[in-house]
């Protein structure tokens, strides 16, 4: 039997969320005139909070007019390096260390599983000690720039699902010779926490903290 702790990352293993964060991050890295379009990606925010667009587009849009709409690999990586080490250093849970670390000793294969780009992710997963990661992508050019435009489905809420089991197919895992924990602290996550063979609601928000009392599901504050 494979066993897998697959965590969330925004506000279950971080204090906050990192996508702001890193647009800021990156803009003023990068071209700090842009910070002058923060009020605009707020307004886009409203928009996605209005149902007028969709969050994929939210972050497309505000990538676009924070950071750019092609950026080289090679400039990013460096920036998204330096953003880990400020994640690592202020924005981690020492509760969610802590249970990393107890996922390691028993063996367990520990997956980052979130909806923020992969851009910014990998080098956070790896200062973590994950073994795998299943995000969000962005499009990358034959002459290696990263686009502004998500690569496929955002992975959140049920595409996350979708998106957690490719990545068990392309890794050879079949899902009934898996024992599954799962930990998020967002009720968009329900897909995967019902779909887990143990559901650990960590730092729920109000919404998830009812659905893990209604199901049962063992809930956990690392704040």
């Amino acid at each position: 039997m494979t066993e897998l702790a697959i965590y969330d990352m925004d506000r279950t293993i971080t204090r906050t969320g990192t996508f702001t964060p890193f647009m800021i991050h990156a803009a003023l890295r990068l071209a700090p005139w842009r910070l002058v379009f923060v009020p605009f990606a707020a307004m886009v925010m409203l928009a996605y909070v209005a149902k007028l667009i969709e969050r994929k587009r939210v972050k497309e849009l505000n990538q676009a007019m924070l950071i750019g709409r092609r950026i080289p690999a090679a400039t990013l990586i460096p920036i998204a390096e330096s953003f880990a080490e400020k994640v690592m250093r202020h924005n981690i849970l020492p509760g969610a260390l802590d249970s990393l670390a107890e996922n390691r000793a028993a063996g367990r294969r520990l997956v980052l599983a979130t909806a923020s780009s992969r851009i910014w992710v990998e080098p956070i997963a790896a200062k973590l000690g994950m073994d795998d990661v299943v995000a969000t992508g962005a499009i990358r050019g034959i002459d290696d720039y990263v686009s502004h435009k998500v690569d496929g489905e955002n992975c959140y809420g049920p595409a996350k699902l979708r998106m957690i089991e490719a990545w068990m197919g392309l890794e050879k895992l079949d899902r009934s010779q898996c024992h599954i924990r799962f930990y998020s602290d967002h009720v968009s996550d329900v897909p995967v926490l019902a779909w887990a063979d143990e559901a650990i609601a960590a730092n729920p928000h109000a919404g998830l903290r009812a659905e893990a009392k209604r199901r049962n599901w063992t809930i956990v504050d690392w704040k």
